[in-house]
């Protein structure tokens, strides 16, 4: 068995691009110093995407067999394709597994093998079975996928719990449930709560300092929305705009519908932006993560009318989903549309724009998608994000360098002290509206009717830029032309420079061509929904009062209120509506003094 003192692949730090250590990078050595020095029976290493943990754990797997601490190595990771990956990269240093291992003895010329923890789920006895013959390595890829169901938890225990030693890889040490996650640690804060706790951590942030990894561009698109509710009722709303949480959701899948304008734009703002990358990283390609099959097939068609060229197409249950990755690796093509195949852990360093075309909206998947795309290769790459200007998506780009632990209880407050008590049940209270007119009747589907797009802000490092501009604009054109290689200082400097210019030039303009809302990112906090809650809530006393003014029914008043000023039920309005229908019932209220 060698050592990985030789043999690297390209892949390994022996090759990376600057100011590492000769042969690892200084976060994997230092990973490396402190299991040598602890020898522990369970060890979590925590590490932001692309930083570089399959040569970390590889390195200690090489030293562990050649110091004959362990006799074989059994890896479980998160889905087949990267089975693959992990067996490519370690043949690549002279550790030999089988991928395609399902039972039965192992066969001789192998060190051990990669399994899924699908797969250790089916059979758990097999594995432990394994571990009692001889002295086992486990590296388990992405640990958090371990809470993902309690059978593959539990699988993970009874099958690995006679393991010599188990090493616990992550990127995102958090889960949105609290299902404890096998051979963890957890400790328990002053405010009662347990938090994971890891061995060894390097996040985002150290990793950007020490250049391991890029600097991240979200650029963010606003615009309106209409659609037609289940309940026939049409919307409409502007992305960004304080709204209830279902409303949210409609208006977010109203943007994201292949058949409306702001996908167009956006992709077609994404591939500009591309090419401006590939002037200085030439082979720079670009990745859609949509919701589901027909979404991705629709955008491959947009990017082939806006391109000329053909996107490949990745489909999560699609058998030749990993040959097409693969290939895609290997090329300078331009656009790879995926459903969920790629969240994580597939390694296709070249990606570096990206479109978040989905609405899964949990911390974990945003921090896993996004970590496609900060993979670096040389110094002074940049990723650029195209999201929807949806509040928790923005949320999730601002905490980028945030490091965070696996929450495995939730706080228990009481209402007095719970900040958030009284926004939760006016939510509550305002969703169901008792007293209005709301009876669903026939359901109808929910269908996207239009949109328009509208480039809203930049987001980085925790910092806004920008002013809202039409899509092809020159203030548009202004940041999608930010250079494809600079260093992390020089994209903020630059930044800050686009931004005045733009407030500059809007200053100069007729106020009848200001139709945008010309107000810079910085000064656009992040919204939230506590001034629409406080909005509703004032209707609500509103109308309440007004009841005994007139002697007409809650219902009867809101379905009035609808009548005169349009749009939805309360529950579904937005601010601008909420606010016109408290001036029409005070209004209603000043007349009958």
């Amino acid at each position: 068995m060698t050592t990985t003192t030789h043999h690297l692949s390209p892949a390994f730090p022996g090759r990376a691009p600057w100011g590492t250590a000769s042969k690892l990078r200084a976060w994997q050595q230092g990973a490396m110093d402190e299991y040598l020095k602890q020898q522990p029976r369970d060890f979590l290493a925590v590490a932001t995407p692309g930083a570089g943990k399959t040569t970390f754990a590889l390195t200690l797997c090489s030293w562990l067999l050649h110091h004959h601490v362990v006799q074989q190595v059994t890896i479980v990771a998160p889905t087949e394709h990267l089975k693959l990956q992990w067996a490519e990269a370690a043949a690549r240093i002279g550790i030999r597994l089988d991928p395609e291992y399902s039972s039965g003895p192992v066969g001789k010329e192998y060190h051990g093998v990669v399994v899924t923890y699908a797969g250790v789920g089916v059979r758990p006895m097999l594995h432990r079975n394994r571990c009692e013959q001889r002295k086992t390595l486990v590296v388990l890829d992405e640990i958090h996928h371990a809470g993902d169901s309690r059978s593959w938890g539990e699988a993970c225990l009874e099958a690995f719990e006679p393991a010599t030693r188990r090493l616990s890889l992550t990127g995102t040490p958090f889960r949105s449930d609290t299902n404890p996650i096998p051979f963890v640690e957890y400790a328990e804060g002053n405010d009662g709560v347990r938090k994971s706790v890891a061995d060894y951590t390097y996040g985002y942030g150290t990793a950007l300092q020490d250049g391991v990894v890029r600097p991240v561009i979200f650029l963010s698109y606003s615009g309106n929305m209409r659609w037609r509710t289940k309940a026939g009722d049409e919307i409409e709303a502007r992305l960004g705009e304080p709204m209830t949480k279902d409303a949210v959701s409609q208006a977010w899948r109203t943007a994201l519908d292949a058949r409306g304008e702001w996908m167009s734009a956006v992709l077609r703002a994404a591939d500009q932006r591309l090419t401006e990358v590939r002037k200085a990283v030439p082979d720079a390609g670009g990745l859609v993560i949509a919701t589901d099959q027909d979404a991705a097939r629709e955008y491959a068609k947009l990017i082939r009318e806006i391109t000329g060229r053909k996107a490949t197409v990745v489909l999560s249950d699609d058998s030749g989903a990993s040959k097409r990755i693969e290939e895609f690796r290997q090329s300078d093509d331009r656009w790879m549309v995926a459903v969920r195949m790629v969240s994580e852990g597939v390694d296709v360093p070249r990606l570096s724009v990206g479109v978040y075309a989905t609405t899964i909206s949990t911390p974990l998947f945003f921090a896993q998608a996004v970590g496609r795309f900060v993979r670096s290769r040389r110094r002074g790459e940049t990723a650029s994000v195209f999201l929807p200007t949806i509040p928790t998506l923005l949320t999730f780009a601002h905490e980028m360098e945030v490091e965070r632990d696996h929450v495995l209880d939730k706080p228990k407050k009481d209402a007095e002290e719970d900040p958030y008590a009284e926004e939760a049940e006016l939510l509550a209270a305002a969703e169901r509206e008792e007293d209005e007119d709301t009876d669903d009747g026939d359901q109808l589907p929910f269908e996207a009717l239009e949109s328009d797009a509208v480039f809203d802000r930049v987001t980085y490092d925790g910092a806004e830029f920008g002013m809202q501009a039409h899509p092809g604009s020159e203030e548009e054109q202004d940041y999608l032309g930010i250079p494809g290689l600079l260093e992390p200082d020089q994209v903020q400097m630059l930044l800050q420079k686009r931004q005045a210019r733009q407030i500059a030039h809007s200053r100069k303009k007729p106020d009848a061509e200001a139709d945008l809302l010309e107000l810079p990112a910085d000064r656009r906090p992040v919204v939230t929904h506590k001034e629409l809650m406080e909005l509703r809530k004032e209707l609500n006393g509103l109308v309440g009062a007004y009841v005994h003014q007139s002697g007409k029914p809650h219902g009867v008043i809101h379905t009035e209120l609808r009548r005169v000023c349009g749009g939805p039920p309360s529950a579904e309005a937005t601010a601008g509506q909420l606010r016109q229908r408290i001036a029409k019932v005070r209004e209603w209220a000043t007349r009958m003094r």
